[in-house]
């Protein structure tokens, strides 16, 4: 029988969910719901003392506004110590494991030996029971560690997903610690506990992990325990070439809502950064599961391009209805402390000016001249706004006054003034987009005019 397929994201909230985390959780999501499998959320929060709840709760957030709803979850790994506990007094009673009491101070002397005759350090086996071994008096009063005893021979060998067939000598691992002398268990144990008792069939992580799952795979085959496929993407490459991290140029997901970005957007962009489907550049969620089948995940690293996700995001926007796009725009303006429930119709408006937007907060700018008061540059004043120009301006301003307010009579009447004061539209137009816009450039001026309040637009002409 096929195994159902089972994908996670693990991350530990100790910082924002970043995106690389975001990229990993994309493709596992993605990958589960191709196979009509399930995606699982799980907190790794041993990790005491830097872990916050505010930590977990922008994993959440940010996992919600991507859209990437998980069918299980989220489990949290300080609630499941006692199943670590018992796994591990498993391995001790099975003689797969066993306890260390060597001090700090013995494992650096260790290592400093090793390194002195030119040797990798490692854990060298001194409490590792084999038979005919006296093993050191156990110190008193010490807690020791549990370590994994690793196999010393053979190879540990899988078909990467992504990276294809990889191998690690046994030689080159040496005793992993899996418990603490406090009793709380290790990352690299959690982690096998966790994808053992959940069943997951799949791990997509990132190849930073490309190490830890030789010890993670002889773990699991010393509990007896079915392995998961692994597939280890590269890393995202920032702008410069460097390693995208949390101290260069790695920010918070949520960030990039506050941004204005859409998640449609993010996670047709994510899933680009390592992941081709031929030319494709432009697809939607259905697409992506679609398509996404675990295959054209690239071995190279992707690089972080900013310019390629606002080129993105304008398609996303520019592709979304009016109707949602008003009440996103509306957060923006919420934000900046502007009521836009004053004003008009924010789908119009919308509507209006998407197509020259390639986020939201630009979209916001845009229309932030129908909410508050603008300010010409003086500049802009004195090229478009000239003598020659005013008294037509004063005539347009008192039709505006009397006509029916839509876009086809304001069209009408400009051109009625400008026919009588023998102008060009250009020159009126620029004018008006100074005086009422507060800028040169804006869609076509009767479109723009009309969607304002009459009383605006006269009020802001007034005196020309």
């Amino acid at each position: 029988m096929t195994r159902r397929v089972r994908t996670r994201i693990a991350p530990s909230p100790t910082g924002f969910l970043h995106l690389g985390t975001a990229r990993t959780a994309l493709f596992s999501w993605a990958f589960a719901r191709h196979h009509g499998g399930d995606f699982i959320l799980r907190i790794e929060d041993t990790d005491v003392a830097r872990s916050t709840q505010e930590a977990v709760d922008q994993i959440i957030a940010a996992m919600n506004w991507l859209r990437l709803d998980y069918d299980e979850g989220p489990y949290y790994q300080m609630q499941r110590l006692d199943r670590y506990r018992q796994v591990v007094d498993q391995m001790l009673a099975e003689g797969t494991a066993y306890h260390c009491y060597c001090t700090p101070e013995e494992l650096d002397a260790m290592r400093e030996a090793q390194r002195a005759r030119g040797e990798k350090p490692r854990y060298d086996g001194r409490w590792r029971p084999e038979p005919g071994k006296a093993l050191p008096e156990v110190p008193a009063g010490m807690k020791p560690v549990v370590r994994f005893r690793n196999p010393l021979d053979g190879d540990v060998t899988w078909n990467d997903m992504v990276k294809g067939p990889i191998t690690i000598s046994n030689r080159e691992l040496d005793d992993l610690i899996i418990c603490r002398p406090d009793g709380t268990p290790t990352y690299n144990f959690c982690v096998v506990v966790d994808d053992w008792d959940m069943e997951i069939s799949h791990v997509l992580r990132g190849d930073d992990h490309v190490n830890n799952t030789p010890r993670q795979i002889n773990i699991l085959r010393a509990l007896g325990a079915e392995l998961p496929q692994y597939g280890h993407v590269p890393m995202i490459l920032g702008p410069d070439g460097d390693k995208l991290s949390k101290r260069h140029g790695a920010v918070s997901v949520m960030q990039y809502e506050e941004g204005g970005y859409l998640p449609d957007a993010m996670v047709n962009y994510l899933a680009r950064l390592g992941w081709s489907h031929g030319d494709d550049e432009l697809f939607d969620r259905g697409q992506l599961i679609a398509w996404f089948d675990g295959a054209h995940l690239a071995r190279s690293p992707a690089q972080w391009d900013a310019a390629k996700l606002n080129w993105v995001n304008a398609h996303v926007i520019k592709n979304t209805s009016d109707a949602e796009l008003a009440p996103l725009v509306a957060q923006q303006f919420a934000a900046r402390g502007i009521a836009a429930a004053t004003g008009p119709a924010l789908e119009a408006l919308c509507a209006l000016f998407k197509d020259r937007c390639a986020t939201l907060v630009e979209l916001a700018d845009w229309l932030g001249m129908y909410f508050v008061e603008v300010s010409p540059r003086e500049e802009d004043l004195a090229q478009h706004v000239t003598d020659a120009v005013r008294p037509a301006l004063r005539a347009l301003r008192a039709r505006l006054a009397e006509i029916d307010w839509d876009k086809g009579t304001i069209a009408s009447s400009i051109k009625e003034t400008l026919a009588s004061h023998g102008l060009k539209m250009p020159q009126i137009a620029h004018a008006l987009r100074v005086l009422v816009c507060g800028r040169v450039q804006t869609p076509s001026i009767d479109a723009v005019l009309a969607l304002f309040p009459r009383e605006t637009v006269l009020r802001r002409l007034q005196g020309v």
